[in-house]
């Protein structure tokens, strides 16, 4: 059984083991593709763009469901997606589906999966427990988002081409008030359940 030391925010609250437990895992997978389909959707007037909520719910996931759970979330969100269900940041009706997926924003869809895992792995460590270490486990998830949304870009359009300047500098600024609201939010989460982990 999950010690409270080890445990991540999902396992805190709720049944722990037996067919209960299933059923509550089960129940948090439907729910968190709901979540991350209308946080793709959300766009918060800023500049140089618009913040999307998508990343912030990618990452947030990964924290509060742990590695195994959050992959199964994440990647029944892009089976979603994949069945041409408007779920993605970008899509569309005319623009959904594996087209979309296999567009410019590919290469962030693969991010996702490895920034869930990484968020939910350093969770499971005791680092969605303090601000500072939050924001340092939401940097690194914003990394592994960008390394292989980046690199597809290059290789779809040409590395000749301002890659940068597409994929990465207009969100910045987005990235860096999304992670300092998930450092300040899921420590207080866990304030809120009563397991800190000394």
């Amino acid at each position: 059984m999950t010690t409270a030391q080890s445990m991540v925010l999902s396992e805190a609250f709720g049944p722990r083991e037996g067919t209960a437990l299933r059923i509550k895992q089960a129940l948090l997978v439907v729910l968190g593709i709901a979540v991350l389909a209308v946080a793709a959707k959300i766009k918060v007037p800023m500049w140089p763009v618009p913040i999307t909520m998508g990343t912030f719910a990618v990452l947030g996931i990964g924290a509060a469901y742990g590695a195994r759970l959050g992959l199964v979330t994440i990647l029944g969100y892009m089976i979603v997606g994949a069945l041409g269900i408007d779920v993605f940041a970008g899509s569309s009706a005319e623009a959904y589906g594996l087209t979309y997926m296999m567009g410019g924003t590919g290469g962030y869809l693969v991010g996702y999966v490895l920034a869930v895992v990484a968020l939910g792995l350093l969770a499971r460590r005791g680092w969605d427990k303090s601000a500072v270490w939050m924001a340092l486990a939401m940097l690194v998830g914003n990394i592994l988002i960008y390394l292989p949304g980046l690199g597809w870009l290059g290789m779809l359009y040409g590395w000749d081409k301002p890659i940068l300047q597409w994929g990465l500098t207009p969100f910045l600024l987005g990235d860096a008030l999304k992670l300092a609201l998930a450092a300040a939010l899921l420590p207080a989460l866990w304030k809120l359940v009563g397991h800190a982990r000394g």
